[in-house]
């Protein structure tokens, strides 16, 4: 009886240790019930529709909300990915392909109740605003669910769906204003956060967006928005600003209304009616979208101008590039000599010799490091520059880095090295696909750059215990941190690279 006793107790114990949020839970729209995770302690929601199907008449507006479900929604699958070309998205976990009916979220939570208020953090993938789904094996959100957070990962609207202008849709908005879907889609879910996170053990006053590449940019476009105020607290952008990845001008209403009303004509429609009557096969196949739009609302001006003028949200930020990046976009022997230097007259105008100088081109191969070079330091100049304002801001900090581990390449395949999103698997915690040659380095590094992520979104400081001290920009040299096989503050980066792209910059605000 004794026996029997002890074991009882230490069965017990053990559903103790696994305890997790029961289901049924219920939320805004209903009742849904998850699955348990390949720990025990993790619980896992998938395809929660988190706004209404924009589909019909709701096609181009701002989120809905969803009409509420009898019963208990079984939230075990993925939902569909947003509209995009076929071949175009990257691994995806959805059984059902695409569709216009996309709008569903993710959800990781490792908390034993719903009071224990733990830190949120809600990922928006890249994708050029054209590809791309929350369900990839590589966002998986077990990993940073047992380091303590509350894990999203959400679909937004792209290409033509997401981010598409049209006078007759500025009219009728109300606003005055269009084309920003895919951005008021983050807001949506963020909205959906607010509401409903704290039945999952999540801390809606502790909200963290991060994204990469096209999703920093959202986040980006967030910090700016004074739509988003109070939705989050904090902001994490991995290789992309709110210009993108590269210096430049954004797309006006005008320039987008323009766009669309071509787009139209080349469907051979007339009016906003007749687009919204097309199938979405064929808007998908002939439409176009334009990225994130200064709509006069949502965006109410060029964001440039609000960061500079610190206007944009006092949020903490974590932001940073990597040093390999434009291995991602180029191929070996993809430029020679004299369409380098071709393009950086076009491109810099009277400013082509002080970048020539800076990014030589007297061979082919000279050209192609150039080309390299100077697409890593524009990029990191880039998010230096967030750094730079975002400190400034109000009591906001802003951390920065450097990514240099190269993780393993696919057998048979060339190094890309520590290229645009290779950070990505690391900050997950995701060492994927399984059979990559992953080491015990790429194991620490992963585990480094998971805290930092995870100590951010708790605290707004990145610190913890046995991790490198990294201190925010702005309190000494307002050098960056790299993230490497060694975790160490950088030396002073050269100087000459950061005023040609400071000179340039200035040039393109103005």
């Amino acid at each position: 009886m004794k026996l029997f006793r002890t074991v009882l107790c230490v069965l017990a114990l053990s559903a103790a240790a696994f305890a997790a949020i029961q289901d049924p839970v219920k939320i805004d729209a209903g009742l849904i019930s998850g699955t348990t995770g390949s720990n025990p302690e993790v619980r896992v929601y998938k395809g929660i529709p988190y706004a209404a199907p924009p589909v019909g008449a709701l096609r181009w507006r701002q989120p809905q909300p969803v009409s509420p479900w009898e019963g208990q929604l079984k939230a075990d699958h993925f939902g569909p990915m947003c509209m995009q070309s076929a071949g175009m998205a990257g691994p995806s976990q959805s059984k059902t392909g695409t569709s216009e009916d996309c709008l569903y979220l993710n959800l990781w939570t490792a908390a034993k109740s719903a009071n224990d208020k733990l830190p949120v953090m809600v990922w928006s993938h890249g994708g050029g605003y054209t590809m791309g789904s929350g369900d990839s094996p590589g966002f998986d959100g077990e990993a940073l669910a047992k380091k303590g957070v509350v894990l999203v990962t959400y679909n937004y609207r792209l290409g033509v769906f997401g981010f598409f202008s049209h006078p007759e849709l500025t009219k009728e908005s109300g606003k005055n204003a269009s084309g920003n879907y895919g951005l008021m889609d983050l807001a949506g879910a963020l909205r959906w956060v607010q509401k409903n996170i704290s039945k999952f053990g999540g801390d809606p006053n502790r909200v963290t967006i991060f994204g990469v590449s096209a999703g920093a940019g959202l986040v980006a476009n967030l910090v700016g928005s004074p739509e988003a105020k109070g939705l989050f607290q904090r902001g994490i952008a991995q290789s992309g600003a709110w210009m993108g990845i590269r210096i430049g001008q954004p797309t006006t209403l005008a320039q987008a209304e323009a766009a669309g009303l071509k787009t139209a004509e080349a469907l051979g429609v007339k009016s906003l009616a007749e687009l919204r009557a097309k199938p979405a096969e064929e808007l998908q196949k002939g439409g176009r979208g334009t990225g994130p739009i200064v709509d006069g609302w949502f965006i109410p001006a060029d964001l440039s101008a609000i960061y500079s003028q610190g206007k944009q949200n006092d949020v903490d930020v974590l932001v940073g590039s990597n040093r390999d990046e434009g291995t991602f976009f180029s191929r070996p022997g993809g430029i020679n000599a004299d369409q380098f230097i071709s393009q950086a007259r076009q491109r810099f105008d009277t400013l082509v010799d002080a970048f020539l100088k800076l990014y030589p081109a007297g061979s082919d191969s000279q050209a192609e490091a150039s080309q390299l070079a100077s697409f890593r330091d524009e990029l990191g100049w880039l998010m230096r520059r967030w750094a730079q304002v975002q400190s400034t801001r109000g009591k906001a900090k802003a951390y920065l880095y450097y990514f240099t581990h190269v993780p393993p390449s696919t057998p048979g395949a060339p190094s890309r090295g520590a290229t645009h999103g290779a950070e990505t698997n690391y900050v997950f915690g995701n060492l994927v696909p399984a059979n990559l040659n992953w080491t015990d380095l790429d194991r620490r590094v992963a585990d480094a750059l998971s805290s930092y992520w995870a100590n951010f979104a708790a605290s707004g400081n990145p610190n913890g215990k046995g991790l490198p001290v990294w201190p925010a920009y702005g309190t000494g040299s307002g050098r960056r941190m790299v993230l490497g096989d060694k975790i160490e503050i950088e030396p002073e980066p050269d100087k000459a690279k950061l005023e040609f792209f400071d000179t340039y910059y200035s040039g393109i605000k103005n």
